[in-house]
């Protein structure tokens, strides 16, 4: 996706690598939260939120984890500005942590977990462009549709 969009492919690696780090500031929430099997309350969703940044915390000044430390801190922005921790918006969204919010809910909604079934990659590509704009960055969604049509999605899905 990151080739797709125009990123070099030695930057685009990079990005894949430091991508799987972007929950690691999960470690800083409590697992009574992170194992929950109903709702968050609001006070645990507050703690919740926290995990962005504690990512930031976690991956320290180090260079070589800048692009890990960038999408750590924006993965759950929203295009629209709805998202957190900082309310970014549009480009002001690093372009890594908008293409990992957008792989990053593929994956869920396409893998099953113990409290849900795996969506369909067309059900969920459905609700990717109903969020074009809103969640997610509408070029990124575009050049997704694109790699889905050409079945690479699928290829890369089937190999993992």
């Amino acid at each position: 996706l990151a080739i797709a969009m125009g990123v070099d492919a030695d930057y685009a690696a990079h990005m894949g690598l430091m991508s799987m780090l972007h929950d690691i500031g999960k470690l800083a929430t409590p697992d009574a939260i992170l194992k929950k099997p109903g709702a968050l309350t609001d006070e645990e969703w507050d703690i919740m939120k926290e995990h962005p940044l504690a990512g930031v915390r976690i991956l320290g000044s180090n260079p070589f984890y800048e692009i890990a430390r960038e999408i750590s801190a924006g993965h759950h922005e929203n295009y629209d500005g709805s998202g957190y921790p900082k309310g970014l918006s549009g480009e002001d969204i690093p372009l890594s942590a908008r293409i990992v919010k957008l792989a990053d809910v593929f994956d869920a909604l396409t893998t099953k977990r113990p409290y849900k079934e795996a969506w369909s990659m067309e059900d969920a590509l459905v609700n990717i462009a109903a969020h074009s704009g809103k969640m997610f960055d509408p070029n990124i969604v575009a050049k997704f549709k694109k790699l889905y049509g050409d079945g690479v999605l699928t290829q890369i899905k089937n190999a993992h």
